[in-house]
């Protein structure tokens, strides 16, 4: 599965994660710059599940990103950066790899 992360600097050791997860990051958008909180061209070509770092996004550029997802039928998950929030939203979340039980937050 290929996964687009959209918000923080830096990602730390979460890539590292995700791949453990069976889950490859397409592509990293900070969502620092104002051009990348607008992002009118949708997601990046591949995209199976959008991750949306909570913390580090401001409210329109949520929105954008989720719609983006919605018009692609792409599921979202959204959490703080941190592994371990990350890891207990992949745990509930049924489409992804090496899930438990529940679902991911489905645009909306």
């Amino acid at each position: 599965m290929k996964a687009t992360l959209i918000g923080a600097d830096r990602l730390g050791n979460i890539p590292q994660a995700l791949l453990d997860r069976g889950i490859d990051v397409l592509r990293h958008i900070s969502a620092r710059e104002p051009a990348g909180q607008r992002r009118g061209q949708g997601l990046p070509a591949g995209t199976e599940l959008l991750i949306l770092f909570t913390d580090f996004l401001n409210h329109n550029a949520m929105r954008s990103f989720r719609r983006a997802a919605q018009e692609q039928g792409i599921p979202v998950v959204a959490c703080r950066r941190s592994v371990t929030c990350l890891m207990q939203c992949l745990d509930r979340c049924v489409l992804c790899p090496g899930a438990q039980a529940g679902s991911c937050a489905l645009p909306d």
